[in-house]
């Protein structure tokens, strides 16, 4: 109880009222094999500078590997304005706004961040961000069975398996019907046929083999079923890709990690989500708006609040009630330091950079091109060889060779996803090749 605000007289009367005699009779319920031992076997207390030197010890540990998976998150270069900037404590102990009159510096902070996912999105109003992109690609579902009423939803092959699964879990326990359209040379192949017409079409840009997927087929199949088109986007590509807002689409949602996040094991994500005028109404989670106050002085405030805590829950448009405020302003950081031409060249950087190794690697003995059709900062090898085994051998050479397929694509046996940042360099670049060369003749 030495971690709680409760004192033992506190503890005393709640057992009283409960009618029980000690703290353990509140669990004496759970099955004993999910309750924690009675011993926890904790080692012997440390100083403080111990346990800051114990620490960094176990930090050491950590291999260190030069980084060439993705899949969703990415090794992008982390500059060091992000970090001083976020790591204000005004800053980085400001929970997430509830209130109209919360903190206006972190109100602005994320207008601004809106500002820019508007911008490289090409659509008119973003939201003050949402969990992850996979929460994000679920809202925009929910946002489309609510705004056409249909109950179908059409899903490209092409998303983030854990972006399809998490939709599946929601159209499981909403009723919906989905329908996943497969990969034909790793582009999505929009099999139209007779069925009822879809709430949304759902792709992503790029897809997650990399492959570069043609906006107007995904739109163009979704405007004449009078669906919602929802592109899923890599934001450290929307400087160089068209946007999803000039390619025609209603919504855009993904994962902001690259945007002033670190690795850090995989999260936290960032959700971004960016729609129309027309479906501001539907947006979840927060939006800020920027007025004047009485005054006349520029004041900044939560607006179109339709969240369940905001309104009769049956009218809510989402039961999302919080956002990721302080990723969120790393993103905003990140993106301002860039700017557009900074965004624009680390695209590319990332581009020739995929496309220099990609190149490399497919003039190696057995290794091949796992999908057609041209990619961005990552893509698809098919190897000669079982791509877990050539991860862990990889691995011991010092790289993180990418993410095997396989379990998520049984269609692509053998095959392994590697993605390319403009943090690689030429000598990393060419020192996973020869690598990669020695692993498979080893195999």
């Amino acid at each position: 109880m030495d971690f709680t605000p409760h004192t033992p007289a506190d503890v005393e009367r709640m057992l009283s009222a409960l009618g029980f005699g000690s703290v353990d009779d509140l669990f004496a319920h759970l099955p004993g094999e999910v309750r924690a031992p009675a011993s926890l076997d904790l080692p012997a207390p440390l100083a403080e500078a111990e346990v800051m030197g114990h620490l960094a010890g176990l930090a050491a540990r950590n291999a260190g590997l030069v980084c060439f998976a993705g899949g969703g998150i990415y090794d992008h270069f982390l500059p060091p304005v992000v970090r001083a900037l976020t790591l204000r404590p005004e800053f980085v102990t400001s929970y997430t706004p509830y209130q109209p009159e919360v903190s206006q510096g972190v109100l602005q902070a994320l207008y601004e961040y809106q500002s820019m996912v508007a911008a490289i999105t090409g659509l008119p109003v973003a939201n003050a961000s949402l969990y992850d992109g996979a929460t994000a690609a679920l809202e925009a579902v929910n946002l489309a069975v609510g705004a056409t009423g249909r109950r179908t939803v059409w899903v490209s092959r092409g998303l983030s398996p854990r972006a399809r699964e998490v939709v599946a879990t929601f159209a499981r326990a909403r009723d919906l019907t989905l329908v996943e359209h497969p990969l034909a040379g790793g582009r999505t192949s929009w099999q139209e046929g007779a069925g009822p017409d879809p709430a949304v079409v759902l792709f992503a840009q790029p897809n997650y083999l990399g492959v570069i997927e043609d906006y107007d087929a995904a739109v163009g199949v979704a405007h004449r079923r009078g669906a919602l088109a929802a592109a899923s986007v890599d934001p450290m590509l929307l400087g160089v890709l068209r946007s999803p807002g000039a390619a025609g689409c209603d919504l855009a949602v993904g994962d902001g990690q690259s945007l002033g996040s670190p690795l850090s094991f995989g999260g936290p994500g960032l959700g971004l989500f960016a729609t129309t005028s027309a479906l501001m109404r539907r947006i979840p989670g927060r939006l800020v708006g920027r007025t004047l106050d009485e005054d006349g002085r520029v004041a900044y405030t939560l607006t179109l609040r339709t969240r369940e805590q905001d309104i009769r829950r049956e009218k809510a448009s989402s039961n999302i009630c919080t956002n990721q405020g302080l990723n969120a302003l790393g993103a905003a950081v990140h993106l301002a330091w860039l700017g557009p031409r900074g965004l624009a060249e680390a695209g590319r950087l990332s581009i020739q950079k995929a496309h220099y190794l990609a190149d490399r690697l497919s003039r190696l003995p057995g290794v091949s091109p796992a999908a057609d059709g041209p990619f961005g900062r990552e893509f698809a090898l098919r190897l000669p060889a079982d791509p877990e085994v050539v991860v862990a051998a990889m691995a011991a050479r010092g790289y993180l060779a990418g993410i095997p397929l396989p379990a998520d694509y049984p269609e692509l046996p053998g095959s392994l996803l590697v993605a390319v940042t403009e943090k690689r360099t030429r000598a990393e670049l060419d020192g996973y090749a020869a690598a990669l060369e020695e692993v498979l003749q080893d195999a």
